[in-house]
C-alpha cells in the first residue's frame, strides 16, 4: 500500500498546523512506515507507535495533536484506547483506519467522538484532510479547556462572602435584595460586589454569568 500513490493536487499545499503531532498506532510494520512517511512530508510531526500500550508510554502522547489509530490490534484496540482516553479525561481527536469496519463499529467510534473512519488502503487525500480537522478540532478544545482553567481561577480568587455576592448577582438579584438575603448591609453589598467584579474582570452581569458558565461547563 503505497499511500504517496494516492496524493491529490489538494494535498500538496503545505501544512499549516507545523507544530502538532500525529501519533500514528497501528501493529502493521508496513502501514506505520507508508503512513508516517505521508505524514512527514507533508510538515507534520509524527510519531509512530506498534500498539496502543505503546503510544500510552509515550511522554508526548498527550501534547497538541491527533490520533491516526488502527482498529483491529492486538492487546488494547483501538476502539478500547478511545475508552481509555476518555476514562482518564485525555481525549484527543482520533481518526480510525480498519481493513474490515462495520456500520456498527463505525457508529460506535463516530459517537464517541471519532473524526473520521476511514477503510484501508486509505487515499491519502482523505486521510490529509481528516488529519487538519482533528488537529483543527484539537486546537479548539485546547483553547477551550483553557479559558476555562482561567474562569475557574478567577472564581478561587474570591472570599465567601464575594462568592454568596457573586451567586446572587448571576441570578438576577438587585443589591438591596442581595442585601436582604445575606444579611448585610446594602452599602456593603455593594463594595462587595465592586471586588468581585474586579477580580472576575468583568464589566457587566453579562459577562460573569458567561465567564460562570464556562467555569462550570
Amino acid at each position: 500500500m503505497d499511500l504517496t500513490g494516492h496524493l491529490g493536487e489538494r494535498c500538496l499545499s503545505p501544512v499549516a498546523n507545523t507544530a502538532a503531532r500525529v501519533h500514528v498506532v497501528d501493529d502493521d510494520p508496513y502501514v506505520r512506515s507508508s503512513l508516517g512517511r505521508l505524514l512527514s512530508v507533508k510538515g507534520y510531526q509524527v510519531s509512530v507507535h506498534d500498539s496502543a500500550d505503546a503510544y500510552l508510554r509515550d511522554p508526548d502522547a498527550f501534547e497538541w495533536g491527533c490520533l491516526v489509530l488502527d482498529v483491529a490490534m492486538p492487546g488494547l484496540n483501538g476502539l478500547e484506547l478511545q475508552d481509555a482516553l476518555r476514562e482518564r479525561q485525555a481525549q484527543k481527536p482520533i481518526i480510525f483506519l480498519t481493513g474490515r469496519g462495520d456500520v456498527p463499529m463505525c457508529a460506535r467510534a463516530m459517537k464517541r467522538g471519532a473524526v473520521e473512519f476511514l477503510t484501508k488502503p486509505v487515499d491519502a487525500a482523505l486521510l490529509i484532510e481528516a488529519v487538519e480537522r482533528a488537529l483543527d478540532r484539537d486546537t479548539a478544545m485546547r483553547e477551550e479547556s483553557a479559558l476555562r482553567a482561567d474562569a475557574q481561577a478567577r472564581l478561587a480568587t474570591l472570599t465567601v462572602r464575594e462568592r454568596q455576592v457573586l451567586e446572587e448577582v448571576v441570578r438576577g438579584r438587585l443589591n438591596k435584595q442581595i442585601a436582604s438575603d445575606i444579611g448585610a448591609a446594602e452599602k456593603t453589598v455593594k463594595v462587595h460586589r465592586g471586588r468581585m467584579m474586579g477580580k472576575m474582570r468583568v464589566r457587566s452581569v453579562a459577562e460573569l454569568v458567561h465567564i460562570v458558565d464556562r467555569a462550570r461547563t
